[in-house]
Protein backbone atom coordinates (compact mmCIF):
# COMPACT_ATOMS: atom_id res chain seq x y z
CA UNK A 1 0.00 0.00 0.00
CA UNK A 2 1.26 3.51 -0.83
CA UNK A 3 2.44 5.38 1.84
CA UNK A 4 -0.22 8.70 2.57
CA UNK A 5 0.22 12.35 3.91
CA UNK A 6 -0.08 12.39 7.71
CA UNK A 7 -1.84 15.22 9.27
CA UNK A 8 -0.28 14.97 13.02
CA UNK A 9 -2.88 16.81 15.84
CA UNK A 10 -1.09 17.86 18.54
CA UNK A 11 -2.48 20.17 21.61
CA UNK A 12 -1.51 22.96 24.42
CA UNK A 13 -1.36 23.42 27.90
CA UNK A 14 -1.86 26.28 29.51
CA UNK A 15 -0.82 27.53 33.28
CA UNK A 16 0.05 30.29 35.44
CA UNK A 17 3.77 29.48 34.35
CA UNK A 18 2.81 29.84 30.83
CA UNK A 19 1.78 27.79 27.71
CA UNK A 20 3.24 24.64 26.32
CA UNK A 21 2.65 23.36 22.35
CA UNK A 22 3.24 19.50 21.73
CA UNK A 23 3.02 16.86 18.90
CA UNK A 24 3.85 14.12 21.11
CA UNK A 25 3.08 11.68 18.53
CA UNK A 26 5.42 12.91 15.97
CA UNK A 27 8.91 11.09 16.27
CA UNK A 28 12.05 12.08 14.63
CA UNK A 29 13.62 8.65 13.65
CA UNK A 30 14.78 9.20 10.28
CA UNK A 31 15.44 13.11 10.57
CA UNK A 32 18.98 14.13 9.26
CA UNK A 33 18.54 17.68 9.33
CA UNK A 34 15.88 20.83 9.69
CA UNK A 35 15.57 24.01 8.42
CA UNK A 36 13.43 27.49 8.96
CA UNK A 37 11.55 29.27 6.02
CA UNK A 38 10.64 32.63 7.23
CA UNK A 39 8.29 34.26 4.78
CA UNK A 40 8.04 37.95 4.94
CA UNK A 41 5.56 38.47 1.69
CA UNK A 42 1.82 36.43 1.73
CA UNK A 43 1.66 36.67 -2.22
CA UNK A 44 4.75 34.37 -2.16
CA UNK A 45 4.68 30.59 -3.69
CA UNK A 46 7.02 27.61 -2.66
CA UNK A 47 5.43 25.37 -5.07
CA UNK A 48 5.78 22.64 -6.34
CA UNK A 49 9.08 20.66 -5.32
CA UNK A 50 8.68 17.06 -5.66
CA UNK A 51 10.49 13.89 -4.18
CA UNK A 52 11.27 10.31 -4.99
CA UNK A 53 12.81 10.07 -1.81
CA UNK A 54 12.78 12.74 0.78
CA UNK A 55 9.81 13.00 3.36
CA UNK A 56 9.47 16.47 4.53
CA UNK A 57 7.33 17.61 8.03
CA UNK A 58 6.10 20.76 8.44
CA UNK A 59 5.29 22.81 11.59
CA UNK A 60 4.41 26.07 11.83
CA UNK A 61 6.19 28.22 14.12
CA UNK A 62 4.48 31.51 13.12
CA UNK A 63 1.52 32.59 11.38
CA UNK A 64 -0.17 30.50 9.35
CA UNK A 65 0.92 28.60 5.83
CA UNK A 66 -1.14 26.37 3.30
CA UNK A 67 0.54 23.34 2.32
CA UNK A 68 -0.58 21.73 -0.44
CA UNK A 69 -0.01 18.21 -1.82
CA UNK A 70 -0.17 16.22 -4.92
CA UNK A 71 1.03 12.57 -5.48
CA UNK A 72 3.07 12.12 -8.88
CA UNK A 73 2.23 9.90 -11.82
CA UNK A 74 4.94 10.15 -13.66
CA UNK A 75 8.41 12.54 -13.21
CA UNK A 76 9.34 13.23 -16.47
CA UNK A 77 5.87 14.27 -17.50
CA UNK A 78 3.27 14.49 -14.91
CA UNK A 79 -0.31 14.90 -15.79
CA UNK A 80 -1.65 18.07 -15.35
CA UNK A 81 -4.90 17.32 -14.52
CA UNK A 82 -3.89 15.33 -11.08
CA UNK A 83 -5.76 16.58 -7.47
CA UNK A 84 -3.99 18.01 -5.40
CA UNK A 85 -5.07 18.32 -1.49
CA UNK A 86 -4.20 20.47 1.20
CA UNK A 87 -4.58 21.88 4.80
CA UNK A 88 -3.92 24.91 6.72
CA UNK A 89 -1.24 24.66 9.52
CA UNK A 90 -1.06 27.92 12.30
CA UNK A 91 1.09 28.23 15.27
CA UNK A 92 -1.62 28.11 17.82
CA UNK A 93 -3.23 24.89 16.70
CA UNK A 94 0.16 22.65 17.30
CA UNK A 95 0.49 19.78 14.53
CA UNK A 96 2.92 18.13 11.75
CA UNK A 97 1.90 17.48 8.48
CA UNK A 98 4.29 14.57 6.90
CA UNK A 99 4.38 14.01 3.40
CA UNK A 100 6.14 10.82 2.42
CA UNK A 101 8.57 10.25 -0.73
CA UNK A 102 6.40 9.99 -4.10
CA UNK A 103 4.46 13.36 -3.74
CA UNK A 104 5.32 17.31 -4.68
CA UNK A 105 4.05 19.91 -1.98
CA UNK A 106 3.71 23.79 -2.24
CA UNK A 107 3.50 26.32 0.66
CA UNK A 108 2.23 29.80 1.13
CA UNK A 109 2.17 31.88 3.99
CA UNK A 110 -0.90 33.97 5.10
CA UNK A 111 0.06 35.87 7.62
CA UNK A 112 2.87 38.18 6.52
CA UNK A 113 6.12 37.22 8.44
CA UNK A 114 5.43 33.32 9.08
CA UNK A 115 7.65 31.12 9.96
CA UNK A 116 7.49 27.19 8.75
CA UNK A 117 9.78 24.38 10.18
CA UNK A 118 10.69 21.52 7.69
CA UNK A 119 12.28 18.17 8.64
CA UNK A 120 13.90 15.90 6.12
CA UNK A 121 14.62 12.40 6.44
CA UNK A 122 18.01 13.31 3.87
CA UNK A 123 20.70 15.13 3.39
CA UNK A 124 21.38 18.17 1.47
CA UNK A 125 23.52 16.40 -1.06
CA UNK A 126 20.86 13.80 -1.10
CA UNK A 127 17.75 16.09 -1.04
CA UNK A 128 19.29 18.19 -3.73
CA UNK A 129 19.80 14.89 -6.20
CA UNK A 130 16.45 14.36 -5.63
CA UNK A 131 14.61 17.37 -6.08
CA UNK A 132 11.65 17.93 -8.89
CA UNK A 133 10.40 21.10 -9.42
CA UNK A 134 7.15 21.68 -11.19
CA UNK A 135 5.18 24.85 -12.25
CA UNK A 136 3.34 26.28 -9.79
CA UNK A 137 0.55 26.64 -11.97
CA UNK A 138 -0.30 23.44 -11.49
CA UNK A 139 -2.62 21.50 -9.82
CA UNK A 140 -3.60 23.84 -7.39
CA UNK A 141 -5.57 27.59 -7.06
CA UNK A 142 -2.58 29.81 -4.61
CA UNK A 143 -4.70 32.34 -5.56
CA UNK A 144 -7.83 31.00 -3.34
CA UNK A 145 -5.53 30.79 -0.25
CA UNK A 146 -5.52 34.30 0.97
CA UNK A 147 -5.96 35.69 4.57
CA UNK A 148 -9.56 36.54 3.54
CA UNK A 149 -10.64 33.30 2.63
CA UNK A 150 -8.90 30.74 5.09
CA UNK A 151 -9.95 30.58 8.91
CA UNK A 152 -8.61 28.91 11.37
Amino acid sequence: MPAKVNYIKGDRFTDHRGSLQFVNEFSFPDTKRFYQITHPDTSVVRAWQGHQVEEKSFYVVKGRFVIAWVEIDDWERPSADLSAAYTVLEEHVPAVLHIPAGFANGIKALDPDSILMVYSNLSLEASAADRWSFDQHLWFDWQQMSINTITA
